[in-house]
């Protein structure tokens, strides 16, 4: 041991009312989001001030998934810490599979974190993640481009405004394309975002009998309707774009819409990263006048897998990373438009951040995201871009492939539909629903 470490160990500083009594080295599987990258960036603070190290493994978001899954169901202890969402974590803390957060000390102030988030990343009462960041959907949208169509985007538009435009808008000789949308195969990649759309179009994964619905009106026409729309507006090789590609895309002055994670926000408004980043308006996810709009519930949450020989010191790195006091870091460092959005309603009462050009909206869409009722018709599942059943992973992930291959032309929506039908109904059956 380093005469450095040794002293850290010895000397272990309270981080905000806990006590580590060794420095340890901890491992955080974590998404290669932006946020995320971040966060790593700024883990010196985080070691000088408790002596722990961390050691990162970062992954694309559907290998994300698999290995985290992969390792808490094994109980393989790969990792000290996961970066988990509202997905798993109702399910995992059911099973046993997660150290609960019921013992954070009031400093932290759990009540701060906003009850959406908190409800979805709680079970039974209990909080077994911690918000890093949360999100919704909504549109970003280039405002020249929109302008120079002879349009103007409303605060909560229909899908038919934003087909319209998505054309008007579409340029492919200069390579602009009105929309970007994602399509690469995956439950939280294309299956996330054609959930919440198909919300609003009516559609439902399950009706209350717990039969799939893929056979219906409503999943065609939001299927047909997703895949027209992007064969005129998109860009090509659609189907290979998810988060990241679509982010890029819209950061190079690609895309004219791109309706996606708020989270974004600050990424495509950031002058050194987003060659358009004073030409970006928001609005609402759109929807089709039935009472839905097209918009996700979520957070990328840290959570303790059961059976972790490290605890005091991985529920310390939480408290450090989900903090007030991380936020205040971040915006010391890069800006208050930089910092993890979604998570604190201190953040939204704090003037600074009220400045922030796309804070108000993406409050709004948040807080206008119902998981407990997230269709037109009454389903017997919570969630509104997921079914938080363990199953919905395993068949998402089938019937994304799917839905991916329609968009690439590889069979028809209809022949996407019938097979994802099939699958599911299988899947269910098998399952004993």
């Amino acid at each position: 041991m380093s005469l450095k470490t040794a002293l850290c160990a010895a000397t272990a500083l309270t981080v905000m009312g806990t006590t580590a009594a060794i420095a340890e080295t901890i491992t955080i599987a974590t998404v290669n989001n932006g946020d995320m990258i971040r966060m790593q960036g700024l883990t010196d603070d985080f070691t000088a001030k408790t002596g722990h190290e961390v050691e990162w493994v970062t992954l694309e978001e559907n290998v994300l998934r698999q290995r985290v899954t992969t390792d808490i169901s094994a109980k393989g202890g790969s990792f000290d810490i996961m970066t988990i969402g509202m997905y798993e974590t109702p399910i995992w803390a059911k099973n046993g599979w997660l150290v609960s957060l019921d013992d954070l000390p009031a400093e932290y102030d759990v009540d701060d974190i906003l009850p959406a988030m908190r409800g979805g990343l709680s079970y039974e009462g209990t909080l077994y993640a911690a918000p890093f960041y949360g999100e919704s959907s909504m549109i970003m949208y280039r405002t020249d481009l929109m302008e120079a169509a002879g349009m103007e985007m409303p605060d909560a538009p229909t899908w038919d405004f934003v087909a319209d435009a998505a054309r008007a808008m579409t340029d492919k000789d200069n390579e602009v394309y009105g929309i970007c949308l994602r399509g690469k195969a995956g439950w939280g990649e294309n299956m996330a975002f054609l959930t919440a759309t198909s919300n609003a179009f009516g559609a439902r994964w399950f009706d209350e009998d717990w039969k799939p619905q893929f056979d219906s009106d409503a999943w065609a026409t939001t299927l047909n309707f997703y895949i027209d729309l992007m064969n005129e507006a998109g860009p090509p090789g659609a189907s290979n774009n998810g988060f990241n590609e679509n982010l890029s895309l819209f950061q190079q002055g690609k895309c004219g819409m791109w309706i996606d994670a708020t989270v974004a926000a600050s990424f495509v408004t950031n002058p050194n990263e987003s060659t358009v980043a004073d030409k970006v308006g928001f609005a609402l996810a759109p929807d089709t006048g039935l009472g839905k709009r097209s918009n996700w519930l979520w957070a990328w949450a840290l959570a303790i897998p059961a059976g972790t020989q490290k605890e005091a010191a991985a529920k310390e790195f939480i408290q450090w990373a989900t903090s007030k006091e991380y936020i205040e870091l971040v915006a010391e460092n890069e800006g208050w438009a930089n910092v993890p959005p979604g998570a604190r309603t201190s953040l939204y009462e704090n003037e600074n951040y009220k400045e922030v050009p796309f804070a108000q909206m993406t409050l709004d869409s948040i807080l206008s995201a119902d998981p407990n009722n997230p269709t037109v018709d009454p389903v017997p599942y919570v969630g509104v871009q997921f079914a938080a059943i363990p199953e919905f992973a395993g068949i998402a992930n089938q019937v994304g492939q799917e839905f991916s291959s329609a968009l690439a032309g590889q069979q028809t929506a209809e022949e996407a539909l019938a097979k994802a039908q099939a699958l599911t109904a299988d899947e269910m059956e098998a399952a004993g629903y």
